[in-house]
């Protein structure tokens, strides 16, 4: 057995239960893998999730991760049986449980790669989530959203950072509190989706998008999200000094130096061989 197959089988052991992973060509892709209950997630998804993000955060051999679901639906939100059992559990019980599921949104939103979500069918509360906390949102037209937790007198609560981030007050305002379902193009047009196509073309676009980020700089992106996630909060006054020290490191670095020399000497950079 090679050492791809070796990364490939231990990252299979680790998530064999809810989703499965695949490694390949400096691509991880992610299905959740409970194509029977539309890839509901519950406890045991959200910490294989949490773990094989964790990991491939720390893998030098990922450049982007994308993620999608198995079966017909991407996520139908958290799994009927395990929310039963939630009715009997105490506050801090609850808290706990709750906290898990922040996190790990927390982790894919602040994952230091790209993150594409391959968005292959019905995307339901949480699944909704799911599909927030990614960079880029790839589709499928016949795809359609819901942030229903309302209907159950529920709120979409530890998902609502990320999906105001990318909804906006005005849009979430609304679809939080009446539960619309949401086709792929009025999602495209609130600002939850980037692209919409076709199911059959849809592992097409993904890859195109794949192939542009890793012609990129691998450090050059991941800076690219921090600035994404830290000029916004910071006044004009400190957003100066900021950006300045950050494209002063970057000149200096090792692949910025290679980066601007492939340039010059008109070859692609090593990270693009």
């Amino acid at each position: 057995m090679n050492f791809f197959r070796l990364v490939l089988f231990f990252y299979q052991e680790v998530a064999m239960e809810t989703i499965e992973v695949l490694k390949e060509n400096k691509i991880l892709r992610v299905f959740l893998n409970r194509p029977d209950v539309h890839n509901a997630f519950n406890d045991v998804m959200i910490s294989e999730l949490q773990s094989v993000y964790d990991d491939a955060a720390k893998d030098d051999g990922i450049r982007v991760v994308v993620l999608t679901g198995r079966g017909k639906s991407f996520c139908a939100g958290a799994d009927l049986h395990w929310m039963k059992g939630q009715i009997e559990y105490s506050f801090d019980e609850n808290l706990e449980d709750a906290l898990k599921l922040a996190e790990l949104m927390y982790s894919i939103y602040h994952f230091p790669k790209p993150t594409i979500g391959r968005i292959n069918g019905s995307t339901i509360g949480g699944g909704t989530g799911l599909t927030a906390v990614n960079d880029i949102v790839i589709a499928s037209l016949d795809a359609r959203f819901s942030l229903s937790e309302v209907k159950i007198g529920l709120v979409p609560a530890c998902i609502s950072p990320y999906v105001l981030k990318r909804m906006g007050e005005k849009n979430c305002r609304e679809y939080f509190i009446t539960g619309e379902r949401l086709t792929a193009e009025k999602a495209k047009g609130t600002g939850l989706v980037n692209q919409v196509t076709e199911f059959e073309n849809l592992d097409k676009v993904v890859d195109s998008y794949v192939q542009k980020i890793l012609t990129s700089g691998p450090n050059a992106i991941s800076v690219s999200k921090e600035l994404v996630e830290k000029v916004p909060a910071m006044s004009i006054d400190d957003a100066k000094a900021y950006t300045a020290e950050v494209i002063a490191k970057l000149r200096v670095s090792e692949e910025g130096q290679e980066g601007m020399n492939a340039f010059f000497e008109k070859r692609k950079p090593a990270w693009a061989d």
